[in-house]
């Protein structure tokens, strides 16, 4: 069998923020603010990419929480401040990540971290995590001068790899980033991290599931066949 390359989507995909709400709970005395700043983190990205707003995808988190605390009326001290942006350095991994992706390497396959943060932030939260053994590759979208679900973050990770577009499948949580892929013309794999409706308007890819151990059975049997 030829190897396959798989892209795996980082925060949240792989990552789990869930461990970032002690913090926010403890600067805004409500822990759910941090969903409500990674949101909003991910809409400014996506209007700087429609926009053509050359930022990086850290600076752009310390804007988005600086707007979040305005909002909610907090005086975010510099230690809590900072103590929110670089715990994103530490993420754990989802509990099905390690022995799933470990699974598709076995089988066969190339597994490589794709991440709007940049390279050295990638690098460091595979290392802290202690996945830098079921990742081949790490790609950052930074040289781009955009983020995904801009066409060309899709293009450059395949320029990137040597391999065309409709050979790579992007694994994400995010049903924008799966749309994202399939629109530039990559397969994908939807991980439902939350109850979250798939956005009935937006490409589907072909395999969805619940834990990352039924998404990858999914894509050794699609792909192995």
């Amino acid at each position: 069998m030829t190897q396959k390359t798989i892209l795996f989507d980082i925060n949240e995909t792989v990552l789990n923020l869930e461990t970032l709400k002690p913090k926010f709970k403890a600067a805004f005395g409500d822990d759910g603010v941090m969903s409500l700043w990674f949101a909003s983190l991910l809409h400014s990205s996506t209007v700087c990419v429609a926009t053509q707003v050359k930022t990086d995808f850290a600076a752009l988190a310390g804007v988005v929480l600086d707007a979040v605390a305005v909002r909610k009326g907090v005086a975010l001290s510099a230690p809590q401040r900072d103590d929110i942006l670089t715990g994103f350095a530490s993420l754990p991994p989802h509990d099905d990540i390690q022995p799933a992706l470990q699974r598709l390497k076995s089988a066969g396959f190339r597994c490589v971290a794709f991440s709007n943060s940049s390279l050295n932030l990638i690098a460091t939260q595979i290392n802290n995590a202690g996945l830098s053994e079921v990742f081949d590759d790490i790609l950052s979208v930074e040289s781009t001068g955009s983020f995904k679900p801009d066409p060309k973050a899709y293009q450059f990770a395949a320029e990137t790899l040597g391999l065309p577009l409709a050979e790579l499948r992007l694994v994400a949580t995010h049903d924008w980033d799966t749309h994202g892929a399939l629109s530039a013309g990559m397969k994908a794999a939807y991980i439902a991290r939350t109850p979250a409706l798939y956005h009935p308007l937006y490409r589907s890819p072909d395999i969805h599931g619940n834990h990352m151990g039924d998404i990858v059975d999914k894509i050794i049997a699609v792909e192995c066949c």
